[in-house]
Order: structure tokens, then sequence, then C-alpha cells
């Protein structure tokens, strides 16, 4: 028997009730519970308020045969909004509380609550939170950047906790298989695994192996192995894409055999290398919003190359062009020139497939430059894998 058979009419009428909140059809006895008559509980009041604050829709009056309005709303006071916060964690599971903040921040535009300190307390730290205190930083007051700072350093070391075992093993792998595959120096053969590496091709007549293949030591020295720099579009529709590359840049840095800069652009380009120590201070240097330039990001990035053959420079970028798309291609192509290795996140977010320029991706490729998308999870091996062209 399956579960909805087993379901009783009683039941089925306090589900449907709930789903549809003060729209559902009332018995007429003016009690409000709707639904062929469905009965709420205490709980089931409590979470059809909860619900109702967020989605019940006010636009068309109040509902046929009842005198109050039908529209939800969490006030415009911080004690009722800090209430409403209370109930939804009270009764819901995290990853629901999460959407429903979310929905309501959307639909009832509270952005001017999230302001205060006391609600940003109250309030369940997801990625959507952190990309709307990001977006909203200029306008944080003294009073709640303390309170946001907490917020936002929940989630970014949620997410470093996910990230930086494997991009650190990740890096490790990629820079070590490169100094065995490319020794410069006769020191740098090892030549126990260049001997093994070779045996096909022993010559009889010479009485000796012909390498054809020098496999080299792993470096034992902490020396900068590869220069990375990492250029964050701070346009809207990239904000989920910053908070990751934030937390990666950080992780990155703190890499001993890696050269890390970040920098974030619009219409004009910000170094943010100096506080990636503290991915939270990044993120609140980030402006999302605004124009975009990202040729002159390029040609930004061009300045900080000084070993190309060991760069790579990441561009986080959806490629949607401001500026002059011409100006782009040219600084590109002298950054590919130059040795360098170019790579194009169009997003690194756990969504769907971006929109992006793809006129643009394509006359980028054409230079030799890949455009993908990401998830964080696989920024790793995508990220080793570039190295190991180098």
């Amino acid at each position: 028997m399956s579960e909805t058979s087993r379901v009783t009419p009683a039941e089925r009428a306090r589900r449907w009730r709930l789903v549809l909140g003060t729209d559902a059809p009332d018995d007429g006895d003016g009690g409000g519970d709707g639904a062929l008559g469905a009965a709420l509980s205490a709980d089931d009041r409590r979470i059809d308020g909860v619900l109702a604050a967020v989605y019940a829709d006010g636009d068309d009056g109040p509902a046929p045969g009842r005198g109050r309005d039908r529209k939800g709303s969490l006030g415009r006071s911080a004690p009722q909004m800090a209430q409403w916060l209370h109930d939804v964690r009270e009764c819901f599971p995290r990853s629901v509380v999460q959407v429903v903040q979310r929905d309501a921040i959307d639909r009832l535009g509270l952005h001017q609550l999230l302001l205060e300190p006391e609600l940003l307390q109250s309030v369940e730290p997801d990625l959507a939170l952190v990309t709307l205190l990001v977006e909203l930083s200029h306008l944080l007051p003294d009073s709640s950047r303390v309170a946001a700072r907490a917020v936002v350093q929940a989630v970014l070391d949620d997410l470093r906790t996910r990230l930086e075992s494997r991009t650190v093993r990740a890096v490790h792998g990629a820079l070590a298989r490169s100094a065995r595959r490319k020794p410069t120096r006769p020191s740098d053969i090892d030549w126990d695994r260049t001997i093994r590496a070779n045996l096909r091709t022993w010559s009889p007549e010479l009485g000796s192996i012909i390498p054809e293949r020098l496999v080299g030591h792993g470096r034992r020295e902490r020396s900068l192995d590869r220069d990375v720099i990492i250029a964050i579009d701070q346009s809207a529709s990239m904000a989920e894409s910053v908070v990751h590359a934030a937390v990666l840049g950080a992780v990155l840095a703190s890499i001993p055999s890696l050269r890390t800069h970040v920098v974030a652009f619009d219409t004009a380009v910000v170094d943010l290398t100096p506080v990636l120590h503290d991915p939270v201070d990044l993120l609140f240097g980030v402006q999302l919003g605004g124009g975009t330039d990202i040729g002159a990001a390029v040609a930004y990035c061009r300045t900080l190359v000084e070993r190309p053959a060991r760069t790579l420079v990441v561009l986080v970028t959806d490629l949607f062009e401001g500026g002059n798309s011409d100006l782009l291609v040219h600084h590109a192509a002298e950054l590919v020139a130059s040795g360098a290795t170019v790579l194009v996140l169009l997003a690194l977010a756990d969504g769907g497939a971006p929109a992006h320029d793809h006129q643009m991706a394509a006359r980028l490729a054409a230079l030799g430059i890949e455009s993908v998308a990401c998830t964080p999870d696989e920024f790793p091996d995508l990220f080793a894998r570039s190295l190991g062209r180098q």
C-alpha cells in the first residue's frame, strides 16, 4: 500500500490547508481553517504564520468571506523580524530555513532590516546571505559590521573546510609531477627513475639505453614554483563566484610554493592581495555591481607578470565586456604571447550553466584560452591541470 493511500482524509485536508495557506477554501464556519474543515493545531498555526509572512499574496485585498487582510509581512520593526527568524528556525530544518530566509529577503525587500545587528545575529548563515551582505557592505553602519563579519566568517569557514585539503593536495601533486617531468639541470635528473622509464630504448650496439625521457626529482625546497593571478569580476551576476573565489584565493595564498595575487575589477581595478590572509576582509573590499572593463583588468594583470612561463592567470568573469572588446582580446593575446597560461572561469558556483558572452569566449579560444564553468569542488582538479600545462 502506498504512503498516499494510507493518509487519512483529515490529514490530507490539513496538508492542503498548509500548502494553500489562507487561500484554502473555507468551510463556512468562520473559523478560518478552510480546506474542507481542516483543523490546525497550535504548531500548525505557527508554521502557517511563518509561511504566510513570506508567501501570502497581499495584492488582492481581504480574503473572500473574511474581514482581515490576507497580506503577510514581517513588519518594519526589528523585534517582529527577530521573532519571525526565531520561529522559522524552530519550525523547519536548516536547509529549509535558508530557503525561506532567502525568499523573505527577495519577496519582502528586507535588505534594510538585515543591516540591524540584532537581526544579523538571528539569521542562519548561508551563501545567499553572504552575497547579500557583500552587496550591501558599503551601506553597513558601524553597529552592524561586527555581526555581519561573524555571519560571513561562519560561511567562509565552512567553505574553506570543504575545499582546502583537496586544493592543497591537487596543487602539490601537479607541481611534483611537473618537477619530475621537466628537469632543467643535470642535478635535477632522477637517474634511477630515468633509467627505469627508458629500459625499452636499450641499444645493444651502444651497450646503453637511449634516454628519450628525463625524469626529475620532486622539488625538496619550498620555493615559489608558480605565480597565480586571480582577477575577479565584481558584476552582480558573479556574486556567488566572488565568494568562492575569495575563499580559494586565500587557500592558494597559504601554499608556500605559490605566489598569489588577487584583484577585483569593475570599471576600475583594485588589488586585494594585501588582505588575502583574511577572506572576510577581501570580500568586504569588493563592491558588487557597476560596470565591467575586463580589458583593463587583463592589462593590469599583465603588469604583475614577472615569470610568464611560470604564471597562471585566472579570470573569473562571464565575459560580458562593458569596455572595448577588441582591446580585451589584444591584452589577452599579449598575455598568451608572453608565455603565461590564461584560464577563464565563467562561473565558480554550485549552480547550473551560466549566461556568458559566447562570441567573446570563441575569440579567446582562438588564442588558446579555455573558458569553462565549474563548481568549487571541481576547481582543485581544474586548477591543477592548468598548472600542469606549464
